[in-house]
């Protein structure tokens, strides 16, 4: 069974001043098997994101159905939804507003273990088991206990980025959305944390449901890559279809408009 699976996905918004509503989220179906990434590329406005969130149930859709691990994500309770939760987690594309800047490292990392109740605060300080999965986090991602007490503005970018990642790693998530996750990073950190992602979901054999506009990235990072355009998927196959043998033309324009990475 498939770790998630999403059935006739409709998600539309009213347009100001009309009396009408515009599918951002036109019909989309896809599946996506445990330890695999789904790459999803497109222009800006074609529905990346809004797809993201309802995969998090952050926005409810119009209709269609998504499943997490056989489990029904759209009806579940709120109940059952929080413990759904528990096993999904997103990295967003912005590493500086990602990151409360008023909280320390440590806090900003641990938060997700206080908000699931999975290790308290003692009288005396923050418990051993919660400290150790802290750093166990922080160091999966390169970064050590010196980076405990300080604060966001005392990192670069990609030091940011690292520590979003952490905070998204510490439940131990089964699925991970990558909300362009390196384009507010310059080329050379953006090939860093891409490298970094890739060992990362070999090593804990995560999910990803990777999101960018670039099509050398997604062809770097997934096994599967869904095209979209105006909320529509246009294709969906193999990366090595999808990159070397589009059928679509707005495929091979994506393909056109991005140059080659680094990666």
């Amino acid at each position: 069974m498939p770790l998630v699976e999403v059935f006739n996905l409709v998600k539309s918004y009213p347009v100001r001043g009309r009396r009408e509503h515009k599918r951002v989220v036109d019909d989309v179906s896809f599946s996506i098997e445990r330890g695999k990434t789904l790459g999803i590329v497109g222009e800006s406005g074609s529905g990346k994101s809004t797809i993201a969130r309802l995969l998090l149930r952050l926005i409810e859709p119009d209709s269609g159905k998504i499943h997490l691990a056989g489990q029904d994500l759209v009806g579940a309770s709120r109940h059952q939804l929080r413990l759904l939760r528990r096993k999904m987690q997103i990295v967003f594309q912005d590493p500086y507003a990602a990151l409360n800047p008023r909280m320390r490292i440590e806090d900003i990392v641990g938060e997700p273990l206080l908000i699931y109740r999975e290790a308290s605060q003692a009288p005396g300080g923050i418990k051993e088991e919660r400290q150790a999965r802290i750093l166990s986090a922080l160091r999966s991602v390169g970064l050590d206990a010196a980076a405990l007490p300080r604060y966001p503005h005392e990192f670069s970018g990609g030091q940011r980025q690292r520590i979003n990642i952490a905070r998204a790693l510490i439940l131990r998530p089964e699925l991970v959305i990558l909300d362009e996750p390196t384009s507010a990073l310059d080329v050379s950190v953006s090939a860093q944390i891409t490298h970094l992602l890739r060992e990362l979901q070999r090593e804990l054999h995560l999910t990803y449901v990777f999101i960018t506009h670039s099509m050398p990235l997604v062809r770097y990072m997934a096994d599967e890559i869904l095209v979209l355009h105006r909320g529509r998927v246009v294709e969906h196959g193999g990366w090595q279809q999808i990159c070397e043998r589009p059928a679509s033309a707005y495929t091979q324009a994506l393909l056109q408009a991005t140059p080659e990475l680094p990666v």
